[in-house]
């Protein structure tokens, strides 16, 4: 079946047969002038590929500031003289005009906020690394021209959004946040009640109207014509509201992101779509879609969020054990690649650890946060009850204990965190704070009022600098280390995000609980490489039994970030990890 097959089809499954037929020639005309602005020979590029050089870095427009320079300008210098060997891509968190929410409340979908820059700057970024931009598309501020125009009953506004009658039972509505539904705005015909699902000045857009999946569809290709090659649907889960369902993971929803990667496939094959949805496994791993027989890939996204990583790591440092982390991890299955991190704008969720670790574990996570410094935040149940949603922490802090520094290992327990997510087959999201350790930012917090803002600290670009050049402080230890694991994963097959993954674990066998262990191997197997962490304050031996895990025999096992020679035979090599290191061993013969 064609791409433009595949949009009717859509179209069909989404709103009936009578209405996508005269849909059809607007999204033609769309898909036209798209090919018209790019040249049929960039509309028509081969797919985008990922590769083990791919690491994304996410960060916010104006996380670098400097003297008399658009943030923009000054992000993209740092970026340019320290990272551009060690990351492929950028994600740039939301830089458009906002009014709330740190750019996820939306005012023009189509600008550069003026503060940021231009869009010359987004060029010159793209110039240098792989664009990811937000499609910030669940909703839009109240301060947007589409919802002022909602409120003076505004041709085409007024059907923009979605207007409930405030008695309407919604309580199977899954809720992401403790606040209300419904939002009741004074419009030109009186006042009525619109949906949120995430605040009062985040309004969900109507898709059930045809002309804003037309209108988004257009959205998507301008960004694409703009220098993205990553898109991020941001919290498309919720996409679709149909009273009487939970309004999560629609059959509708399912099929606007099938439509979005059609038109995409049809006119951008080189752009990668990627689902941000913070849920369970089974949920989070159903936006791949359905395996396109003929063409040996799926009808969704080409990557999906790995959110169950981050409680899991946090989890195994904490507990000083990989267990729970090694059995998820051999579990694991999906048509695609993983977008792996551990850190992020937004807090630490804890929806998907459920099922993977008790309450008791989970509780505990919560404990660590708030003794080292942190917020917690909540969601309400259906059943009206709260329960603790994300974690707000830096990771540095949250792993560290802030009021007992130990330099030498809280960098190295910190980057062994960090060894984990870059050892797992996926492509690794690298959030900014990360490169460099931050701590929590409590005057953010002070300032917002917002739990998050404790972990969206930004950067002076002079001070940063210095901090770089002191080669004991803080910064500058886990930025090198950093850099320096980015730059061995980069050089290596075996990292490829689809190459093969195994867990070395086996009742009995010395590996132990307290070492997480990997077995990586490139796609068509020209190199293997064996990857040790040793979660624990204690040093721990490991047995590489070539028997027991089909390892290579080889003379030697060389560590990549070290370059120390392990000695092998015929029966295994005896590997000796410090509290909290981390080894990538590549096998000599």
């Amino acid at each position: 079946m064609s791409a433009s097959e595949r949009i009717r089809q859509q179209l069909s499954f989404i709103y009936g047969e009578e209405v996508a037929l005269s849909l059809w020639p607007q999204m033609e005309a769309i898909l036209d002038n798209f090919r018209q602005q790019v040249g049929e020979q960039r509309a028509a590029s081969p797919s985008g590929q990922l590769s083990q050089r791919d690491a994304i870095l996410i960060t916010y427009g104006d996380q670098i500031q400097a003297l008399n320079r658009p943030p923009l300008q000054a992000l993209a210098e740092f970026l340019e003289s320290h990272l551009q060997e060690a990351i492929s891509g950028v994600h740039i968190l939301p830089f458009f005009p906002y009014s709330s929410d740190d750019g996820f409340s939306v005012i023009d979908y189509r600008k550069v906020n003026p503060a940021l820059g231009s869009w010359q700057d987004i060029d010159r970024l793209e110039s240098n690394f792989r664009l990811m931009f937000d499609a910030v598309i669940n909703h839009i501020s109240r301060e947007s021209e589409w919802f002022q125009g909602y409120l003076r009953n505004e041709a085409p506004y007024s059907a923009y959004f979605i207007t409930v009658n405030p008695d309407t039972d919604l309580s199977m509505v899954v809720r992401p946040r403790a606040l209300s539904l419904l939002t009741r705005v004074e419009t030109l015909e009186g006042p009525r009640h619109v949906w949120t699902t995430f605040s009062d000045d985040q309004i969900d857009l109507n898709y059930a109207n045809p002309q804003v999946l037309l209108e988004i569809v257009d959205l998507l290709l301008f960004y694409v014509t703009h220098g993205a090659e990553i898109i991020r649907l941001d919290a498309i889960a919720y996409l679709w509201k149909e009273p009487g369902t939970p309004c999560i993971h629609l059959p509708q929803t399912h099929a606007v992101v099938k439509l979005f990667r059609a038109v995409l496939d049809a006119v951008a094959p080189g752009v990668l779509l990627i689902t941000e949805t913070n849920v369970p496994h089974e949920e989070n791993i159903s936006y791949y879609g359905e395996v396109l027989p003929e063409a040996g890939r799926t009808d969704e996204a080409q990557l999906v969020y790995q959110f169950p990583l981050a409680p899991l790591v946090l989890h195994s440092f904490i507990a000083g054990s990989a267990r729970a982390l090694s059995r998820w991890a051999a579990g694991l299955h999906a048509p695609g690649p993983f977008f792996n991190f551990i850190a992020s704008h937004d807090g630490i969720g804890l929806m998907p650890a459920r099922g993977l670790l008790a309450e008791a574990e989970i509780q505990a996570l919560v404990d660590r946060t708030l003794q080292n410094g942190g917020q917690v935040s909540y969601k309400t149940n259906q059943d009206g009850s709260r329960s603790v949603y994300e974690l707000n922490i830096t990771l540095y802090d949250v792993l560290n204990d802030p009021e007992n520094p130990d330099l030498e290992i809280d960098v190295r327990r910190f980057l062994a965190s960090q060894a984990i997510m870059l050892s797992l087959a996926g492509v690794p999201g690298i959030y900014v704070h990360s490169l460099f350790g931050s701590r929590n930012c409590q005057p953010c917090l002070e300032r917002s009022g917002r739990a998050r803002s404790i972990n969206r600290q930004k950067f002076n670009k002079a001070d940063l600098i210095s901090a770089l050049k002191v080669p004991a402080s803080r910064t500058a230890s886990v930025f090198a280390g950093y850099r320096r694991l980015l730059l061995q994963r980069a050089g290596h097959a075996a990292f490829h995000p689809q190459g093969a993954q195994k867990l070395l674990i086996q009742e009995g066998r010395p590996l132990g609980e307290r070492v997480f262990g990997l077995l990586r191997s490139a796609p068509d197997e020209c190199e293997q490489i064996v990857c040790l962490v040793n979660v624990s304050n204690k040093q721990q031996e490991v047995h590489l039994d070539p028997n027991a895990w089909e390892l290579p025999e080889v003379t030697t096992w060389r560590d990549l970030i070290s370059g120390k020679a392990y000695p092998s035979s015929p029966t295994g090599a005896s590997i000796s990890l410090e509290a909290y290191e981390y080894v990538w061993l590549l096998p000599e013969i």
